[in-house]
């Protein structure tokens, strides 16, 4: 048995999967709300595409890091690797163009929320600079809400909460 939320009030609806082929549409009508929607059966490609870059925490770690997303709700956790650059973070909606999705129901989290930037110092380093995207809800490094010009240095294990879920930075490993 599978479980769906209801994307409007979050009661859940169960099913039997084993009933339905993968590729196939399902509608739904909450029994809570009466609000219509439908799911596609099978797996969810931008989960199947992390998984298969991102096995590991550490595993883009010799390159430009990584970046560990715990949904603090449902503990579901992601690992989305860093490139140079304006890494954008927010909610995975089909069409958004954002560079690193993050897959969550979290209604918090805008489709365009934060940018990590990574790019090197004088000395070569790297360094991980955050800020807020702008986004509604705000963006949160240890617990401070960050204004719209502020800009933050980031160290391995940093934390970043954005709505209802925290970002840990894990940084690449030196070369040293």
């Amino acid at each position: 048995m599978k479980r769906v939320r209801c994307p409007k009030c979050d009661h859940y609806l169960t099913f039997d999967e084993t009933q339905y082929a993968d590729g196939q549409q399902l509608v739904f009508v909450c029994t809570e709300c009466s609000k219509q929607f439908a799911i596609r059966i099978g797996k969810s490609k931008l989960r199947n595409v992390q998984r298969e870059e991102q096995l590991d925490e550490q595993e883009n770690a010799d390159q430009c890091g990584s970046i560990v997303v715990v949904e603090n709700v449902f503990h579901f956790k992601q690992v989305i690797p860093l490139h140079m650059g304006d890494n954008v973070f927010g909610r995975y909606v089909r069409g958004t163009d954002i560079n690193c999705p993050i897959e969550t129901v979290d209604p918090s989290v805008d489709t365009k929320h934060c940018i990590i930037r990574v790019q090197r110092d004088k000395r070569g380093n790297l360094q991980y600079l955050l800020r807020d995207a702008p986004s509604n809800t705000g963006t949160f490094f240890m617990n401070e809400i960050l204004r719209d010009k502020d800009r933050v240095r980031l160290e391995e294990g940093s934390i970043v909460t954005i709505g209802a879920t925290t970002l840990i930075l894990r940084t690449a490993l030196s070369e040293d």
